[in-house]
């Protein structure tokens, strides 16, 4: 099959071998998939990672014991745990110790024409939500992770560091659920495209206030440090950022000012697609771009243009 496949260096194969589904796992014919920064990260050594990248998708499911969900178009979860640990057997797959992940860590990606994933974690797509709407529920759902780890206050004030996708789609999905994020940036072009969709922007630079909850979406090893300088005492710093490159930390602040700091990282599909599906978040005017699978080297160097946010690849 056709294939972006990343051994020390990405590369487009067109005879990469098709993926032989385990038992209770489904073949899924991928219809678009999206490049997001964590892509953009393995393509520089995140996770020593090797084979096809990729784990924004939707698709159309092509092989499956499953009879139900034969032909279905689909979203997946893209933990796929061991189902017999601890964190399984709490719905925490995506903290399994033994857990593949797609595109990420030992399993193959969506950056292809066909993937596969337990039957467990794909989730069928209503009607009403297309292919390149759906293709944003993973980071959606990353972003949706943030309301079941923190209660967030209406009086609270919130800024989002980093005008990239990720910060973008979470400063989104905080206007979407009523609330009234700042999102600081470096790119004033991105900004004032926020800016047109409600949002609520700054230079990151010009922002002096100190916030009740800071989330950290920059992708840089510098954005935690400017976390830190922009919350308040007992305030939340919520870290939405992976990079490659490893960052210095200083603690005392984090002590002196009793900040509490959260990882944050996958979230369940649902609440993203519930999102969606009632019209609450409408991420296409994100897209900047679409591009064929074979075009996929062409399609990562516009994902690194810092002015576009979403690039897509479609594998007809």
């Amino acid at each position: 099959m056709r294939a972006l496949v990343f051994d020390r260096k990405l590369e487009f194969r067109g005879d990469y071998p098709e993926p032989v589904a385990s038992p209770n796992e489904s073949i899924v014919r991928v219809s678009v998939a999206g490049i997001c920064g964590t892509d953009l990260e393995i393509a520089r050594g995140y996770m020593q990672y090797h084979g096809v990248p990729g784990h924004e998708f939707a698709g159309r499911v092509a092989k499956s014991q499953d009879a139900s969900l034969r032909g279905k178009r689909v979203v997946g979860e893209i933990n796929a745990g061991c189902g017999r640990c601890a964190m399984c057997s709490a719905s925490l797959a995506r903290h399994c110790p033994n857990r593949t992940v797609l595109g990420i860590l030992e399993r193959d990606g969506a950056f292809a024409e066909f993937l596969r994933l337990p039957d467990v974690n794909l989730i069928p797509l209503p009607d009403s939500i297309s292919d390149e709407v759906a293709v944003f529920v993973e980071p959606l759902a990353a972003a949706y992770e943030i309301f079941e780890q923190v209660h967030l206050a209406r009086n609270q004030t919130i800024v989002v560091i980093g005008d990239g996708r990720l910060g973008a789609l979470v400063a989104l999905t905080l206007k979407g659920e009523k609330y009234l994020p700042l999102i600081a940036g470096h790119h004033r072009e991105k900004l004032a495209r926020l800016s047109e969709l409600g949002l609520e922007t700054a230079e990151e630079s010009s922002v002096r206030d100190k916030f009740d909850v800071v989330i950290e979406c920059s992708g840089s090893e510098s954005g935690f440090r400017r976390a830190v300088e922009l919350v308040r005492p007992r305030g939340k710093i919520i870290l939405k950022s992976t990079a490659a490159a490893a960052a210095e930390i200083n603690l005392a602040p984090i002590v002196v000012n009793e900040i509490t700091v959260i990882g944050s990282r996958c979230g369940r599909f649902q609440l993203a697609l519930d999102a969606l599906a009632a019209g609450k978040i409408d991420p296409r005017p994100l897209i900047d771009g679409n591009f064929a699978l074979d075009d996929g080297l062409a399609a990562f160097e516009a994902a690194k243009n810092p002015l576009n946010f979403k690039i897509l690849l479609r594998a007809p």
